[in-house]
């Protein structure tokens, strides 16, 4: 059996400081803790709308796993923005642009 660890500390927060996914969960003291389902599939779905709401802020950064369209690391972006200082260009402002289009908030 394989418990949803996240779900279930989030559930018991400040309860629940270990989990077993054989033997089940447990307070500080070792005893051990019923859970609830409900409070758990809850507790599922609390963080799972939590992600989604933020889920454009991981794909930006690559942190989602994606690898096209993130932004330029801080030096990049700097460089980039002083040459389109000294050239009169928009490749920075461009860059930002083309991130935050394929990736927008929700």
């Amino acid at each position: 059996m394989s418990l949803d660890h996240e779900a279930i500390y989030k559930a018991y927060a400040g309860t629940v400081v270990s989990i077993d996914d054989s033997a089940g969960a447990f307070d500080a003291s070792g005893n051990s803790i019923s859970l609830d389902s409900s409070l758990v599939t809850a507790a599922r779905t609390t963080l799972d709308n939590e992600a989604a709401q933020t889920l454009y802020q991981r794909q930006r950064t690559g942190e989602a796993g994606t690898t096209d369209t993130i932004y330029a690391s801080w030096g990049d972006q700097m460089d980039m923005q002083y040459k389109d200082a000294i050239n009169g260009t928009t490749t920075w402002k461009d860059h930002i642009a083309a991130v935050k289009a394929k990736y927008p908030k929700p």
